[in-house]
């Protein structure tokens, strides 16, 4: 019985230290991209963007949790605006402020989340006119800590991330060409 046990505890060990070897092995940035067009001249979906307000329009996490606590500050759109949530495990809770708005190619934003992972994170929308359309990107970036590398053992936060950054893209599409 005491061998069934040591040999239980060393492939517990062996498997736990495989884990955190193929965690440290993962990339020290992340990066999630997704682009889209959509048949409306920039000037038509920058606004969509810059006023964190409009997101409830678009944004795939807005319909996550119905009972997410939102709050804005700063200015009312653009440079300095702020929105912060606070929601269930779906949404967890965080804030977003927007740092560059160059009217009406690109947006910057910092990104924090504070629960359920804490993670700090830019993203930036650029819209850049194509034939009667705009080419428009959504990409988030930032480093990759333990944690983050830990939850990549098991989960391809791209193909996560990407998937809902796919949604919004329909979603900004179907309003912006209203």
């Amino acid at each position: 019985m005491l061998k069934i046990t040591a040999a239980i505890a060393v492939v517990l060990a062996i498997a736990i230290a495989a884990v955190l070897i193929l965690a440290a092995t993962k990339p020290d940035k992340l990066k999630v991209e997704r682009v889209a067009t959509i048949k409306a001249p920039p000037e038509a979906i920058f606004p969509l963007i810059n006023d964190f307000r409009q997101w409830r329009t678009w944004s795939p996490y807005e319909t996550k949790d119905p009972a997410m606590k939102r709050t804005y500050g700063g200015a009312e759109s653009g440079k300095g605006a702020t929105y912060a949530w606070d929601g269930d495990k779906n949404v967890g809770s965080g804030r977003m402020e927007i740092l560059d708005a160059s009217v009406p190619q690109k947006i910057v934003i910092k990104l924090d989340f504070f629960t359920p992972f804490e993670g700090h994170n830019t993203a930036e929308f650029t819209m850049l006119p194509q034939g009667d359309g705009t080419h428009v990107t959504w990409l988030m970036y930032g480093p990759a800590n333990f944690m983050s590398k830990l939850i990549q053992v098991f989960i391809n936060l791209d193909n996560m991330i990407g998937k809902d950054f796919e949604a919004g893209l329909v979603n900004l599409k179907k309003v912006a060409e209203k």
